[in-house]
């Protein structure tokens, strides 16, 4: 038998190499990112690896970005109230049109502000409606119009006009609750905060765990290392023997041998 016959008897124990490159893949990509979100956390104003792809911009910048926000959200509420205030509960004669179309009622609330004129978080007063329920509140107020528009039921909106105050509240209402959210991520505030979590709470552990499954894997190939020393020193003996017995057969050696492996060789007598 050949020492590659005995090689290829060797059960497949080993390991793929493509499992042991796939985790070195990725325990290497889980150590850098966690040292990169790390120096970007430390040092936000240094040119790190994450720079190219979370550009983030000043606070002074993130700040304008967010009071032009509120701005808008202001300026859309008023453009509601007016309408409000103006044409929906106010009596119009009929010969106003296109502001008459039969509106009748109780009077609608108007929307509340959320910002005083300073930007700054305002309640709501007594008889305004809030932005989260104002499209259900004035549903209330619609009335059901005829082929050319005007109102034949009580009303103060038609839909089409209640469909746009929707639309307008609908606006103001993401500007106000998503604002300040998106310029948290312009100013990477949001993602340094979930940076600095992930690295506290998840990144010694998965260091820990790594480095574990690291030195079991050190362990486990320097026991193949070992299995593969012993197997071929034991193929190479097996090889050696069956050589050396086709050789003793071979010179006609081998009763000798049969005898010599039952026993020590006692000599008969020979008659003179």
């Amino acid at each position: 038998m050949h020492q590659s016959e005995c090689l290829s008897s060797l059960p497949a124990c080993v390991p793929p190499k493509k499992y042991l490159i796939n985790y070195s893949l990725c325990t290497s990509v889980a150590a850098d990112t966690c040292v990169a979100m790390d120096q970007w956390v430390q040092h936000p104003a240094a040119h790190t690896a994450l720079d190219d792809i979370l550009p983030c911009v000043d606070a002074a910048t993130a700040n304008a970005t967010l009071f032009e926000s509120k701005e808008v959200t202001v300026q859309l509420v008023n453009v509601v109230n007016q309408v409000i205030t103006t044409v929906s509960n106010i009596n119009v004669p009929p010969n106003l049109k296109p502001l008459y179309f039969n509106q009748s009622g109780p009077l609608m609330p108007i929307l509340c502000n959320p910002f005083h004129p300073d930007m700054t978080d305002r309640n709501c007063s007594v008889g305004e409606v809030d932005l989260t329920n104002a499209s259900q509140v004035w549903q209330k107020y619609v009335c059901e119009v005829s082929a050319d528009g005007i109102c034949t039921t009580v009303g103060r909106v038609t839909p089409q006009i209640y469909n746009q105050m929707t639309a307008a509240v609908s606006v103001s209402y993401g500007l106000y609750r998503y604002g300040p959210f998106l310029v948290q991520l312009e100013d990477c505030m949001f993602v340094r905060e979930t940076f600095t979590k992930i690295s506290g709470e998840h990144c010694p552990g998965l260091r820990k765990y790594t480095n574990w499954i690291y030195i079991g894997l050190v362990l486990v190939s320097a026991s193949v290392m070992l299995s593969l020393i012993f197997w071929v020193i034991y193929a190479r003996e097996r090889r050696h023997r069956v050589y050396t017995k086709q050789f003793i057969v071979g010179s006609g050696r081998g009763p000798l041998v049969e005898e010599n492996s039952r026993g020590p060789l006692v000599e008969e007598n020979k008659d003179p």
